[in-house]
């Protein structure tokens, strides 16, 4: 809060100390057309005491443009992970189709990309208007009394600059918005594209050992420059809309370097204001006409700040609409034992492929039980473990879980977090001693990790399969949980 409010004093400031600066060229401007040298060495002091603080408002407001966007960062991204990581919403967001796809993207670059455009685009915006309302008065009261003569006829228009400012900066504005907003779309299709080469490629990363043992990397080449290609065609369509838009916008540029002499001259070979008075006029001119041009000048961010918007609005709308998933189809009853069993009553199972249940329409398992649930490949046990998590929840029949038991779940691939091996083994209510986990991990066939407990590693990546899974057992004897249900 004190960052926005410091930005707006500053702005205010900077305005301010623009508006002198503008005044400036007058008596400078003056001085130079009546040679005066002892006036023309005073302005340039005046010049100096006006930069200087300008100078020192510039770089304060460097300092606060960045501050905001670390802020609104954290702020963003902070609210996109808590989001994401609520309990089994990354899950059933991973299966609820495209916008699953890719949440790195999201939490990373487009949150950021969002909040520095925001930034950028809202101070910028912020600094136009302050800056037109300083100037629109000084350019009204230069051309208020003047009168048009043509041809026997006399024509007054009440602040003709200001009028001929917003007619030039609002044919400018129509035009680009008209010829730049294709590149809202051109912008979202990009970064899904360039999303798609990043996971491509970091799917190749983590599969170099089956790649390379496969003689796969053509194939793997052939699909990464497929991916390529399709990324370079959406840069193509964004270049071209670029270049069009680049015709409006240089064209308005360039006029713009005469249009404010054009204007003011009337009224400056009319003898009602003096050279200094012209250069004063345009100078007003100028950061009026800026002001208004902000949107031809910001078209392609705002087109980009659009775009990314509705990539991070859709990903956030996503993450609250994966709770009422599919919440018109029949769902599992959940509830508690108050005498610590664990049972299944008609349980069936929802499927793409159809419906998974148990043979006995009625299963039920005591502390201390060790019991297992086969079947034939692709029968559903997987799916069947993920109900009993609770992250697979359409189906029919009731799950009935030990009241206040908190069962652990071993999936088939194990979840290690980067970290150190202590903290990987290490349980959160009760510390474990260097010799307790040394000596649990000889007794799962892992003694050579003891002297590795203090380092870290993407254990993942480290551990072959059956070491991963020898870990995960190694765990569970440390943690040492009433109830355990592995995949």
């Amino acid at each position: 809060l004190w960052a926005c409010v410091g930005i707006v004093a500053v702005i205010v400031a900077t305005s301010i100390g623009q508006v002198l600066l503008n005044r400036w060229n007058e008596p400078f401007y003056d001085a130079l057309a009546r040679r005066d040298m002892q006036g023309f060495l005073h302005q340039l002091l005046v010049f100096a005491a006006i930069a200087g603080g300008l100078v020192v408002l510039n770089v304060g407001q460097t300092w606060l443009d960045q501050t905001i966007r670390l802020k609104l960062r954290e702020a963003l991204t902070v609210d996109l992970i808590g989001e994401w990581m609520r309990p089994a919403r990354a899950f059933r967001l991973a299966n609820a189709g495209a916008i699953g796809v890719n949440p790195d993207q999201r939490l990373q670059q487009d949150a950021g990309h969002l909040s520095d455009l925001s930034t950028g685009l809202g101070i910028g915006l912020l600094q136009s208007f302050i800056l037109l309302v300083s100037f629109v008065g000084v350019l009204w009261s230069l051309s208020s009394g003047f009168v048009f003569h043509v041809g026997g006829y006399s024509l007054a228009i009440p602040g003709y600059m200001v009028w001929a400012a917003i007619l030039y900066a609002g044919t400018a504005s129509w035009l680009s918005w008209l010829v730049g907003r294709p590149l809202i779309r051109f912008n979202s299709d990009r970064y899904t594209r360039e999303a798609e080469l990043r996971s491509s490629v970091v799917r190749v990363n983590e599969n170099v050992d089956a790649i390379a043992l496969a003689h796969g990397e053509a194939d793997a080449r052939r699909r990464l420059e497929l991916d390529l290609g399709t990324v370079l065609g959406a840069m193509r369509r964004i270049y071209s809309a670029q270049i069009n838009l680049s015709w409006v916008t240089d064209s308005y540029g360039w006029i713009t370097v005469v249009a404010p002499i054009l204007v003011a001259s009337p009224v400056y070979f009319a003898g009602d204001i003096s050279f200094g008075g012209l250069m004063m006029a345009v100078g007003a001119f100028n950061q009026v006409h800026s002001s208004l041009r902000w949107f031809i000048n910001n078209i392609g961010g705002i087109a980009d700040w659009r775009a990314t918007l509705m990539r991070v609005a859709d990903f956030r709308i996503a993450l609250a609409e994966t709770d009422v998933l599919h919440h018109t189809e029949r769902r599992i009853e959940f509830g508690e034992n108050p005498d610590g069993r664990l049972t299944f009553d008609k349980l069936e199972i929802a499927s793409r492929d159809g419906c998974t249940k148990l043979a006995e329409p009625h299963v039920e398992i005591r502390a201390g039980e060790r019991v297992m649930i086969t079947g034939d490949p692709r029968a559903g046990k997987t799916l069947f473990f993920r109900a009993i998590a609770g992250l697979w929840p359409w189906g029919s029949g009731r799950i009935g879980m030990p009241a206040g038991e908190v069962p652990t779940f071993v999936p088939r691939k194990p979840y290690f977090p980067l970290g150190t091996l202590r903290e990987v083994l290490d349980h959160a209510d009760a510390a474990v001693s260097d010799s307790e986990i040394s000596a649990v991990l000889a007794e799962v066939g892992l003694g050579r990790l003891s002297s590795s407990l203090d380092r870290s590693a993407r254990w993942e990546r480290e551990l072959s399969d059956d070491e991963q899974r020898l870990l995960a057992f190694a765990r569970l004897v440390l943690r040492q949980p009433k109830w355990v249900i592995i995949d």
